[in-house]
């Protein structure tokens, strides 16, 4: 009988329930996530033009319950296909990647679910080439969903070898930082320096014990650094707002000079000032600009479409670079940044306000602890000098308010609805004389001038779910009212969009 798999894509990952809870049933079952192997496998021999016993595939996992089960899974199919496995046990997304730079991998598989309940898992997919595309994930689950799989050749099977490679990411990692703040000989650059990391009882907790400590830095106060699948204390994710407010207590508590926190399996992070203030969204994304553009003048900065227009200005203003907003997904981001650079347009960075960054110095990878590398070798050079992190960004024009809505889309053809409401905007938004950004590549994004809302507005769609998310911003008390208001009286006159959310904003 043929599978039908296509439900549990999730962009260019693979994610479905793999603990049952809720009377959610499993539907990442053994079964599956061998027959997904199988397509993965399929896919690589195609991709290199090797036959599976010249093949070797690196497999990680983050700290989910169901990781060890499904690792299991994933071996026995890859090796059973005759493809050598090398077991990397707990690792990090960014680092599975690296397996097929420093080990010579084809390719890697790390088994997350990022910050989704601790019932949920998944599998992310890379090759040299870097992560797949939504298009490749389709041909996988095609691959894994042929009921004939008489292409598996199990009469050899791959050898499989275990490697705690963590240990060489974390060298990796200490050697930046040393090269970085220009230590020469001494092992200890960091001496002093009180960082309090929060890994959420993800895999983050190896930046503390691994590439901090034995540098010398102080890490008393970090918390949740121990691997627990349940997630107890709160959910690993830098968007979280009670995730960056434990972190921010943390950090202050301790006294420390700067807090870091991380996403369940580190491909994405946030961070705190010694104030115990957040360095989150804009405010990150301004910072990673700072450091991407000092030795690369005039570049252009990739961010997704929801960034805020004191951030544009700070880039374009104050860092003298060139803002490019594009769409939502980090995968988008990543995509267009190498495409400009493709185009000769010098881009040193993609970056999403999630806390997925993306430098071109490093694979255009999205890697939480290289970014909070990269911040930490500045925050200490700056430290040495008697200055802080924050006077880096103290330009940046930061809005009053901000909000985000989201409208649940009730017609079948969701993505349809959602275009024609949009067609429908930017036509009643040019009849009503509002101003309709030049550089918006997604989306609809209006701007208010005073005693209009003093902000933006940007109504989008999903790209997966049949929702569309609002995002507004004002530099004044009450704006967001305001502009919320005059949008409201456009979405009374549309159909197939649950507006619940504006009216009890608005209530």
């Amino acid at each position: 009988m043929r599978m039908d798999l296509n439900h549990l894509k999730s962009g260019t990952d693979i994610r479905g329930v793999a603990i049952e809870v809720e009377n959610r049933p499993i539907d990442l079952t053994d079964d599956v996530v061998i027959n997904i192997a199988v397509g993965f496998a399929k896919f690589l021999s195609k991709r290199t033009a090797k036959t599976n016993e010249n093949l070797t595939v690196s497999v990680g996992r983050d700290s989910r319950l169901s990781g060890p089960r499904i690792r299991d899974a994933v071996i026995s199919s890859l090796t059973g296909a005759g493809i050598n496995v090398i077991d990397c046990g707990l690792a990090s997304t960014p680092a599975m990647f690296m397996t097929t730079i420093d080990l010579n991998c084809d390719g890697a598989i790390q088994i997350t679910a990022s910050h989704h309940p601790y019932y949920r898992n998944g599998l992310k997919f890379f090759t040299r080439a870097g992560g797949l595309e939504s298009s490749d994930i389709d041909e996988i689950l095609k691959y894994a969903s042929d009921d004939k799989n008489s292409e598996i050749n199990t009469s050899m099977p791959g050898a499989l070898t275990t490697l705690d490679y963590m240990k060489k990411y974390s060298q990796r990692l200490r050697d930046m930082i040393c090269k970085g703040v220009n230590a020469g000989n001494y092992q200890r650059p960091l001496e002093g320096f009180h960082i309090v990391v929060d890994a959420g009882n993800g895999v983050g907790g190896f930046y503390a014990n691994d590439v901090l400590a034995p540098l010398g830095a102080k890490i008393d106060g970090s918390q949740f650094l121990n691997p627990d699948g349940r997630f107890p204390n709160h959910i690993p994710n830098p968007e979280d707002k009670q995730a960056m407010e434990s972190v921010c207590a943390a950090t202050k508590k301790a006294g420390a000079d700067l807090g870091v926190i991380f996403d369940t399996d580190v491909d994405r992070a946030g961070c705190v000032d010694s104030a115990g203030r957040e360095i989150n969204r804009n405010r990150l994304v301004a910072l990673a600009s700072v450091i991407a553009l000092e030795d690369n003048d005039g570049g252009t900065i990739v961010t997704d479409s929801i960034t805020s227009s004191g951030l544009k200005s700070f880039i374009e203003q104050e860092l003298k670079g060139v803002h490019h907003r594009f769409k939502r997904g980090y995968k988008n981001v990543i995509n267009e940044a190498v495409r400009l650079n493709g185009l000769g347009i010098n881009c040193p960075l993609a970056i999403e306000t999630s806390g997925h960054a993306a430098f071109r110095e490093n694979y255009f990878l999205d890697d939480g602890a290289y970014l909070i590398t990269k911040i930490i070798i500045k925050a200490a050079c700056l430290r040495a000098q008697g200055n802080t992190l924050d006077t880096l960004i103290d330009k940046l024009k930061e809005p009053v308010e901000s909000i985000e809505l989201r409208f649940n889309i009730y017609e079948k053809d969701f993505a349809a609805c959602g275009n024609r409401i949009l067609v429908s905007l930017e036509k009643y938004a040019q009849k009503n004389g509002w101003s309709l950004a030049d550089d918006n590549r997604e989306g609809v994004r209006i701007s208010f001038g005073k005693g209009q809302g003093d902000g933006w507005l940007l109504l989008r769609l999903s790209v997966h779910d049949p929702v569309m998310p609002l995002n507004i911003e004002s530099d004044v008390d009450g704006g967001c009212r305001i502009m919320a208001q005059s949008l409201k009286l456009f979405l009374d006159t549309q159909s197939g969009l649950d507006i619940r959310a504006i009216e009890n904003f608005l209530a």
